[in-house]
């Protein structure tokens, strides 16, 4: 059997029949309607469809088109292989193997492989790629980007979201970006005129509170390190050296922390950091640090503060395993070669507020 003798043949018959609906469908609609738009239609591409040349101009309770339809407005199910526009409002579902486009409002559900546009709405927008919104906008699900007005849902892309004002939340696998947040964003950089609620290592508001510090640990690991965040949340990035080492020498951490208790001058914090040691020639010293951290505000914009912290380790490395004498629990594997262990240390430092 010709394998391609047999796709042409199927889908030759696809088209046939398709065709078969269209002429049912387009005489049905002349003999019932003479002037009246149609409200159901079926199509390959406009015009090729049973609202003919009407198409751009009708309003639809149900459209299918193989390839791609146009239409004034929907009031129900949509649905195209590659494309759907919209010139007005739509209500319902839209669904297009490619992109949807409504010039104005989209209060119902939208459903696209790359991209969704609209003027606005309240409905839910989830595309493969980008969902774009000139005004207002519902919940946006992207899995790179989402651009909405005044957002008072969701927002959830891979890579970022962007909104004017938002009172929803935002969650983004980078970078969240809005005029006005009375809500929260989630994501690794957040950025706001004026923020809610941010969690992430670097978020930028202007009613934010944003310090550059200088701390130093019990392996004698100094870091220069921004914490940025809220009243409550806060984010911490650093890096800086390693001064018993020759070799894992370059230091990096980032993390969270949180204001737990603050009373006038004085503040009790809390912080989970990730950060390691590098030579970058493969080998290996990760840290996982838990910190206890008071805090002491001595003049209007610094701070010095100390605690203990709980650290868990992770190296394949002779200076690695000289770094911590004395642990609570150790273990090693792969024959010995790596040693994993937990040890109590402390964090001293300094930070001055921008």
């Amino acid at each position: 059997m010709n394998f391609y003798s047999y796709n042409d043949s199927l889908l030759l018959t696809i088209l046939k029949i398709w065709t078969f609906f269209l002429i049912v469908f387009v005489g049905t609609n002349a003999q019932a309607q003479d002037h009246d738009r149609a409200r159901t239609n079926v199509g390959l591409v406009y015009p090729l469809s049973s609202n003919w040349t009407n198409a751009a101009r009708d309003t639809n309770s149900f459209s299918l088109n193989l390839i791609a339809g146009v239409s004034a407005a929907e009031r129900g199910v949509t649905i195209a292989g590659f494309s759907n526009i919209i010139h007005n409002d739509a209500r319902g579902f839209q669904i297009a193997g490619f992109s949807n486009h409504v010039g104005k409002n989209a209060d119902g559900t939208m459903v696209a492989g790359f991209l969704n546009t609209y003027g606005g709405g309240h409905g839910v927008a989830i595309a493969g790629f980008a969902n774009i919104a000139a005004n207002s906008s519902g919940a946006q699900i992207a899995g790179f980007l989402n651009k909405g007005g005044n957002v008072s849902t969701l927002q959830l892309a891979g890579f970022m979201n962007i909104a004017r004002d938002n009172k929803g939340t935002q969650i983004a696998g980078f970078m969240n970006v809005a005029k006005k947040s009375k809500g929260t964003q989630i994501g690794f950089i957040n950025i706001a005129d004026s923020a809610g609620t941010q969690i992430g290592i670097i978020n930028i508001a202007k009613n934010g509170e944003k310090s550059l510090g200088a701390t130093i640990d019990e392996n004698q690991t100094a870091l220069l390190t921004f914490r940025s965040g809220g009243k409550v949340f806060y984010g911490i990035v650093g890096i800086g050296y390693n001064f018993k080492n020759k070799k894992q020498k370059y230091a990096y951490e980032a993390g969270f922390g949180a204001h737990v208790l603050t009373i006038q001058s004085f503040s009790l914090n809390t912080e989970l950091v990730n950060g390691g040691l590098e030579s970058f020639k493969g080998d290996e010293y990760w840290k996982s640090t838990f910190r206890l951290m008071p805090s002491f505000r001595i003049a209007n914009k610094v701070e010095i503060f100390a605690g203990p912290s709980i650290n868990y380790v992770n190296t394949n490395t002779e200076e690695g395993r000289k770094m911590t004498t004395k642990y609570i629990n150790s273990w090693t594997r792969h024959d010995g070669r790596d040693l994993h262990g937990f040890y109590v240390g402390y964090t001293a430092g300094v930070q001055v507020a921008l």
